[in-house]
């Protein structure tokens, strides 16, 4: 069983070490902790970063407004390079929101993530509330009621800026979509579509790579059988602890899946300093070291090993690989976890038939009891398609769902235009939203394009008549 935990939570992990040094302000905004009943009176303290330096002042410059996701806002600041890029060009005011129950913007401090009476207040649509409110704040106060607002987001945030505009078009005029994945709900998208795309990326760099890896996970299983073997396995990917019982084989194989997922994500045409160093094009340095025909089971590990080392290890620096340490710093676990029981059910899976990896099936009934016992709620397995639409989005408008078409979460993406106004963008060699980091002399001519094209409708958005 899987869910789109790993997805997201790399959308924050690209962000843990700052590409730029941007400067901006740091603010607080008093929110409602509950905006949608009268039995709630609380309030807490929304944390935002404003730069004004491009800004052209008063309403003639629009706000560019990222939608923070899961995670603390200066991270998104720091890398969101593509809004910073053309701010200038656009006199724009430059606004970060952080969400709600990440970061430092917790609503009951210390408490948040205690009991359901605190918790039950963190959603995309409570998020999306507070932004409207914050904007609404902004442009009474500072920039003029008559200011254009462009929101951006990647992947959750790309989400959420692609709902903002739907539930709150008099608030935001225009949105970039980036690496959205909004169809990857049950009934909207197979469970195994995000796998099944890893698993040509792979392919594409080498046939042979993504048969070997496939290979790997009936080695993994057999070496795990006997003391001997799960030593041998420990020793020769120099983890951290011991390989002592059938619960630390199952974490040393979600250990490859994720970093399989990440690569494929994180397979940009340059150099990276992220959640780890990689080089540029990840997947085809990693697969220089699974595209051989090895004779058994320890030259194929051996060989896995050496992957491992590139991913987990580049820079060498690190005495071994620990596989109980997954999450990344900044990233807001407990909210998220959260999340993705109580609205954002994005299920994953594989066959290890038509994809590469382990057979994972998902199990909803598994993952229902999961969340109950976390959180002490029911499931509700179709309720963001209720609240926001699915497929059923003609009625939208100014909105950019860009996609990278190496990108694993292309697949619950919209890749076809449904109207003149909500355009689909593909960038052909593009990983995870990959338009919305800064430019860079090694980018690709696609991702070059598409900035161009966003561009082009952000300027139509700020000037046509209300």
């Amino acid at each position: 069983m899987d869910t789109f935990r790993i997805v997201c939570i790399v959308s924050v992990a690209l962000t843990s070490v700052y590409a730029q040094d941007y400067s901006y302000e740091t603010y607080f905004y008093e929110q409602q902790v509950d905006h949608f009943s009268f039995g709630n009176s609380d309030k807490f303290e929304q944390r935002y970063l404003v730069a004004d330096q491009y800004w052209k002042g008063n309403s003639s410059g629009p706000i560019f407004f990222y939608a923070g996701n899961e995670g603390d806002i200066t991270l998104f600041a720091n890398n969101t390079g593509f809004m910073w890029d053309i701010a200038p060009e656009f006199g724009a005011l430059l606004v970060f929101a952080e969400h709600r129950y990440y970061g430092v913007s917790l609503p009951y401090g210390n408490l948040s993530f205690t009991d359901l009476k605190y918790l039950g207040y963190l959603s995309s649509e409570q998020a999306l509330a507070d932004y409207a409110e914050l904007l609404t704040y902004l442009k009474q106060t500072i920039t003029g009621t008559s200011s254009r607002v462009i929101v951006f987001g990647g992947s959750y945030g790309g989400m959420l800026a692609a709902w903002g505009r739907m539930k709150y078009p008099h608030i935001f005029q225009g949105a970039i979509a980036s690496s959205a994945p909004v169809l990857q709900f049950t009934g909207l998208t197979p469970c195994n579509t995000f796998r099944q795309i890893t698993t040509n990326v792979f392919k594409m760099a080498s046939k042979q790579c993504s048969d070997n890896i496939r290979a790997t996970w009936d080695a993994i299983n057999n070496f795990g059988k006997t003391d001997d073997g799960r030593r041998w396995l420990a020793e020769t990917f120099k983890l951290c602890s011991p390989i002592e019982q059938p619960a630390d084989v199952y974490k040393l194989k979600m250990l490859f899946s994720s970093m399989y997922d990440n690569l494929a994500l994180l397979n940009y045409p340059y150099a990276t300093n992220f959640i780890i160093p990689l080089p540029a094009w990840p997947v085809k340095a990693t697969c220089q070291y699974l595209s051989g025909n090895y004779s058994g089971d320890n030259e194929l590990l051996e060989a896995l090993s050496q992957a491992a080392f590139l991913y987990y290890n580049y820079t060498g620096q690190k005495p071994c690989i620990d596989i109980n340490r997954q999450a990344v710093s900044g990233v807001g676990v407990l909210g998220w976890d959260f999340q993705i029981c109580s609205e954002i059910i994005m299920p994953i899976c594989s066959d290890g038939v038509s994809d590469m990896f382990d057979l994972n099936p998902w199990n909803f009934t598994a993952f229902s009891e999961y969340c109950n016992t976390m959180y002490n709620i029911t499931v509700q397995e179709y309720m963001t398609q209720t609240t926001y639409g699915g497929r059923n989005i003609s009625a939208a408008s100014n909105i950019i769902f860009s996609n990278g078409e190496l990108d694993p979460a292309s697949g619950g993406g919209v890749l076809e235009s449904v109207s003149d106004t909500v355009v689909a963008v593909l960038i052909a060699d593009g990983a995870h939203h990959l338009d919305l980091r800064a430019s860079n002399p090694d980018d690709t001519e696609s991702v070059i394009r598409a900035r161009e094209i966003e561009k082009s409708y952000i300027w139509t958005w700020i000037t046509e008549p209300v």
